[in-house]
């Protein structure tokens, strides 16, 4: 389902058991539309994410790692002056709608009171998240920016009163609803549909629209169905639940959607499960899209210009049948008319049969013979010249490929490191030197279930330093085969068999493959690696390697994480 009222509804739930009377100590404002509250409450830090985005839009406690830019922006700046140190008093949803708000209670320089509501409309693309006071209702400022002309019902700016977006009114609340209201509606409709549920009831999505109009299909007891649908709600057992090869995030198993059912604690740890890497694979897109799409076109550039290589090369190996031409020409030349388009002589190279050798009019015998002879000398030249090109631009090609991948994979922390690669081999120019000063960036380190460290290369840069200057010469190398990926070290020389599935299975997770079956990854010493000179980061060659097929597996190779 989406986060629609009713799983919203749920929510409000668990972070009212969480977070109430809890201290804000942290504003983070991580990526454009989503905010990052920490706040402290009964002894521990919650990560409270609130997302204004126009897919992923959603409020939850999240355990996923962010990355902060250098500068935070005007937004953060104003939410820490009125929130750092705010007390979170209230976690109200309006109606089943999915708007939802937090109050915030701080004092002010003078030491006076002041109450605050941080709105969160979970509304698609016109999702928001609105700072105001609440007692004067005069927006502080949001995370949108939307003027009269872009719409013209209300105007959600800085200095501006805050104003609802327009009421559902007409619509039974499930949580708070008229008895005659709700029973006009269940005893007069004869065959519940999803869209008169949703047209009747407020806060649903399409998921859970299905699901109670299959369910109030199928009983006589219609009242005390929908009762007891809707106060699941109020005790949750949160699934993460696939049905046509589709995975829904629900508060409670539904019946409509039961083909395969995984149970999480909370919901927030079903909205990671769920949102996690759509969400991250977005991110990813907003800060080196751009990038991709080049990356992408130099690509197809090299793919086409590679066949127009290759017909050179092809018309390059004709060079000796040209030479013969000119030959021909010079031997025979009294017999070569002036003015002729072409000639038929004896080709001794070829036991005296006939040659037709076309001629340009314009010249004469002798400098037809010299025209055969230069373009001879030419292609010549050019064959050693053109086999560096096809070679190069098969690399380019190669390199290319493990560029996009690495992008497509990436998760928002590992951009900087994919920055400073397409910085070096020069698709990014370099930025001015920030103040803060960078950390290196280290590979990402596992442990087998029998405590051999497993190390991963982030980027091509990394994988030539881990492959070629850390690791020794008798530790394993692992590599998803003939596909981008991640280089992987086993930092052992013997390992033991369920080491090497493990590795073998993290390599083939880290490669293009990642959603794949049966994929076939190579393993081989060290020693047995080479990287022939020139060739671009992340390349080698190697020998005397055997291959295992793994199917990778997301949650095994996060269980084995480390850092």
């Amino acid at each position: 389902m989406a986060f629609d009222g009713l799983f919203s509804h749920s929510m409000i739930n668990e972070l009212n058991d969480l977070l109430i009377n809890g201290r804000v100590t942290k504003v983070q404002h991580p990526y454009t539309n989503e905010l990052i509250l920490t706040i402290r409450s009964n002894k521990q830090n919650h990560r409270l994410l609130l997302s204004a985005h126009s897919i992923y839009a959603r409020c939850q406690l999240t355990n996923i790692p962010y990355i902060n830019p250098l500068e935070p922006s005007n937004f953060c700046m104003t939410l820490r002056k009125y929130l750092d140190g705010a007390f979170l008093t209230e976690i109200k949803q309006h109606q089943n709608d999915r708007i939802i708000f937090f109050t915030f209670f701080k004092r002010d320089e003078l030491g006076d009171k002041k109450e605050l509501a941080l709105v969160v409309e979970l509304m698609g693309k016109h999702s928001n998240i609105i700072l105001f006071d609440k007692n004067t209702k005069k927006i502080i400022d949001c995370i949108k920016h939307i003027s009269p002309s872009q719409n013209s019902y209300r105007t959600l700016l800085p200095g501006n009163l805050y104003r609802m977006p327009p009421s559902q009114d007409d619509k039974i609340n499930p949580f708070n609803y008229n008895e005659e209201q709700l029973f006009k509606f269940l005893s007069t409709t004869i065959d519940f549909q999803k869209q008169n549920i949703q047209k009747n009831i407020e806060g649903f999505g399409a998921d859970s629209a299905i699901e109670l109009a299959y369910l109030l299909n199928n009983t006589k007891e219609k009242n005390k169905t929908f009762n007891t649908f809707i106060n699941k709600f109020n005790n949750v057992n949160p699934t993460l639940a696939k049905k046509n090869n589709k995975w829904f995030l629900l508060p409670f198993p539904y019946q409509t959607i039961n083909e395969e059912e995984q149970s999480f604690l909370t919901l927030s740890d079903l909205c990671d499960e769920f949102y996690g890497n759509k969400a991250e694979q977005d991110r990813v897109n907003q800060q080196i899209g751009d990038i991709l799409n080049k990356l992408k076109n130099e690509k197809h550039k090299a793919e086409q210009k590679l066949p127009k290589l290759e017909k050179t090369l092809l018309e390059a190996d004709n060079a000796e049948f040209i030479r013969q031409q000119g030959e021909l020409l010079t031997t025979f030349l009294h017999d070569v008319p002036k003015g002729a388009k072409e000639v038929v002589l004896h080709n001794y190279y070829d036991d005296n049969k006939e040659i037709t050798i076309k001629l340009d009019p314009a010249y004469s015998p002798s400098k037809n013979a010299q025209k055969y002879f230069k373009k001879y000398q030419k292609l010549k030249k050019g064959i050693h010249i053109i086999q560096e090109q096809i070679k190069t631009t098969k690399n380019d090609i190669n390199y290319l490929n493990t560029l996009i991948a690495e992008i497509e994979l990436a998760s928002p922390l590992e951009i900087p490191d994919i920055k400073e690669e397409l910085i070096k081999m020069g698709f990014l120019k370099e930025k001015k030197k920030q103040a803060r000063k960078k950390k290196k960036s280290i590979p990402y380190k596992y442990r087998s279930t029998t405590g051999i460290n497993i190390l991963v290369g982030k980027n091509n840069l990394q994988n030539d330093e881990l492959t070629l200057k850390k690791a020794r010469k008798n530790y394993i190398w692992l590599h998803a085969k003939d596909i981008p990926g991640s280089h992987v070290i086993i930092e052992d020389s013997n390992p033991d068999e369920n080491t090497l599935i493990e590795a073998a299975n993290i390599a083939a997770y880290h490669s293009k493959y990642r959603n794949s079956a049966n994929v076939p990854v190579d393993y081989v010493t060290i020693k047995n690696i080479h990287k022939p000179n020139g060739t671009k980061p992340g390349y080698v060659i190697f020998k005397n390697q055997k291959t295992l097929f793994v199917t990778p597996n997301e949650k095994e190779v996060k269980s084995l994480f480390i850092e």
